[in-house]
């Protein structure tokens, strides 16, 4: 009855279509509870589980215009609230859950599936194609197992932020279209301290093409040696077929096109993926974002970033930076990342199985490093500015920049977003005095020698360390051995620059970091001057260095003291800070927020972020 009392509007005309459910086998059964569903793609979903005074919190511009929606128009909807958060059911939407498996930290975990995600279906928008929509948080699914469908507003501003935050750096990713917090409390422990504490319910509106993910083609993998466990669709190599011609045929429309041969198809489809992945694992890299859970449940078949869980954006640069929590090992790093993502393209190609030639699908594999580190030295020169030609030396100027970022603590995003501040160099000028003021700012962001030294502790337990290093003593041919593994070269390595702090003050760590830092901007800008070789309009290279540049390093990123404080003021029912981030993050590239520069120049010039220097506290906050 309320639905007829209100005024109909766009919101309640989207045009649904729904071809994932007919194109793909879809259990029907309404027996309630987790449970095992075999032979199935998608659950339908029989009963919705409102939130008691569902109310928005943030909606996206930029996300719902993909749905030809606008703000105005959920706003404007008395029901928005309840439509966008999965309490009532949009008109042509079929809500439904998705029945994936997946590697997790390396082990297969047989079945797992959307456990707090709900499919509303697709909707054609006559501007931007299809999207599949769906609400995270909605409540029980057949793949809960045993969690209670929900998700809490902590989480779900950090969803909600960072999807619109890495679509505006123009990576790839699901988008979030709206936010909407409730009454509605469940018990959850944000410090994994023990300590359980009662949080709003809350639900993303979750746009992308597709979910479908490697994990969804686990679902048809045998009994797993290790774990025992086996896909709940095992051995139906009929459906898996079905899925993948689905995929291709639905979002791979050219390759579908361009071969007959079946085999043949399937292999430029998995070449693609790879293509896409080695991208956007690149992208990740080089603006210092670690995603934190890289299972293969958890990795998109579109080349999106998916499903943002204890994500996090490098402050000081370190290779080692590990952002969630339960990763004890580090399998998920930021330096692990690229690896990783290989290794998950090579548990999709064991899924397909015979849907794939093995030799071929070994020497894709193959290609993903080189493939990597193509896009990578790519986005990495574009960032230094070095945009007219390739030198065989810049990958070494890039890694000695990052080795010097780490060795002295440096922020990672301003310290590239201050290089385009390096001077152009000019034949006579004096290096020491010419680039002085630009190593003085990024000196103001290294760390002090105090931070340096917690942030090279040993992460080996005391015993592990006492053992190794008494094996040192007294084993010297074992210890060869263990010190050439790369978990303990890296302690090694920790305990070398360790020992280095602790025998120097910070007055003369201050001068060695100037030096070096003097030492590698001299290096920058002798290969600046090759950018002129045989070029007569250095103006026009000295502008396109600077566009560049400062189109390709964000000023502004997520850090998690800022989404931190946005969480904050949202528990306290002050959304307006979310919202003003949100706008921030929206242009991320842009100085029109009226944020002073350093040294006081031109408003109109290089700027850095005016998250520069977070609080300590933040750097301390388990976020979860």
């Amino acid at each position: 009855m309320d639905h007829f009392q209100c005024s109909s509007s766009a919101l309640e005309h989207l045009s649904f279509n729904n071809t994932a459910l007919k194109k793909l086998p879809v259990d029907d059964s309404g027996e309630p509870g987790s449970r095992t569903v075999p032979a199935a793609c998608f659950s339908r979903i029989r009963t919705l589980q409102p939130l008691p005074r569902p109310t928005f919190v943030s909606q996206s511009q930029s996300a719902l215009a993909l749905l030809d929606l606008t703000v105005d128009d959920v706003l404007s909807n008395p029901l928005g609230p309840e439509y966008l958060s999965g309490s009532r059911l949009l008109p042509g939407s079929e809500p439904a859950a998705h029945c994936y498996s997946g590697h997790q930290f390396g082990l297969f975990a047989g079945q797992l599936g959307d456990g707090a995600v709900m499919y509303l279906g697709e909707v054609e928008s006559g501007t931007h194609g299809r999207w599949e929509i769906q609400v995270k948080g909605a409540g029980v699914t057949p793949y809960s197992r045993n969690g209670d469908g929900r998700k809490v507003l902590r989480s779900s501003i950090r969803e909600f932020l960072c999807s619109e935050a890495m679509a505006a750096l123009g990576i790839p990713s699901t988008r979030a279209a709206s936010l909407v917090t409730s009454d509605l409390h469940v018990n959850r422990d944000p410090l994994n301290s023990g300590r359980r504490i009662p949080e709003r319910c809350s639900v993303v509106l979750r746009l992308a093409p597709s979910f479908i993910r490697i994990g969804s083609f686990e679902i048809f993998l045998g009994r797993d040696d290790f774990s025992g466990l086996q896909g709940p669709s095992a051995g139906r190599h009929d459906i898996r077929a079905q899925l993948l011609d689905y995929v291709i045929e639905t979002f791979y429309p050219c390759i579908q096109k361009t071969y007959t041969n079946r085999k043949d198809r399937n292999m430029a489809f998995f070449r693609e993926v790879m293509l896409r992945t080695a991208k956007l694992v690149a992208q990740w890299q080089c603006v210092g974002f670690c995603h934190g859970v890289l299972n293969t449940d958890n990795m998109s078949l579109l080349g999106l970033t998916l499903d943002y869980g204890p994500f996090g954006f490098m402050d000081r640069f370190d290779p080692d930076f590990v952002c969630n929590t339960s990763d004890k090992r580090g399998r998920y790093s930021y330096r692990a990342q690229p690896s990783v993502c290989r290794w998950n393209l090579a548990r999709l190609a064991e899924a397909l199985g015979s849907e794939l030639d093995v030799a071929q699908a070994g020497i894709v594999l193959d290609e993903f490093v080189p493939t990597y580190e193509a896009f990578y030295l790519a986005i990495m020169r574009n960032k230094l500015g070095l945009v007219r030609r390739e030198d065989a030396e810049d990958s070494e100027l890039i890694s000695d920049l990052l080795r010097l970022m780490h060795d002295t603590g440096a922020d990672f995003t301003n310290t590239f977003r201050l290089l385009s501040r390096v001077p152009w160099p000019v034949d006579g000028d004096s290096e020491r005095a010419t680039v002085g003021p630009v190593v003085d700012l990024i000196l103001e962001q290294c760390a002090t020698i105090e931070e340096l030294k917690v942030a090279n502790k040993p992460t080996l337990e005391d015993r592990e360390l006492a053992m190794i290093l008494s094996m040192a003593q007294t084993n010297p041919v074992m210890f060869g051995i263990v010190a050439d593994t790369p978990d303990v070269s890296q302690q090694l390595e920790r305990m070398g620059r360790l020992k280095e702090l602790l025998e120097t003050d910070q007055e003369e760590l201050k001068k060695k970091q100037r030096d070096d830092w003097i030492r590698w901007v001299s290096q920058y800008r002798r290969r600046l001057a090759r950018e002129c070789d045989g070029t007569k309009d250095i103006s026009l290279i000295k502008m396109e260095r600077l566009n560049v540049m400062n189109s390709t390093n964000p000023r502004v990123i997520l850090r998690n003291y800022i989404a931190q404080n946005a969480i904050q003021a949202a528990e306290k029912e002050d959304f307006s800070e979310v919202n003003r981030v949100l706008k921030v993050l929206e242009k991320p590239y842009s100085d029109e927020f009226g944020l002073e520069p350093l040294d006081g120049s031109n408003a109109n010039e290089v700027t850095v972020a005016y998250d520069m220097k977070p609080p300590v506290w933040a750097q301390k906050i388990c976020i979860t």
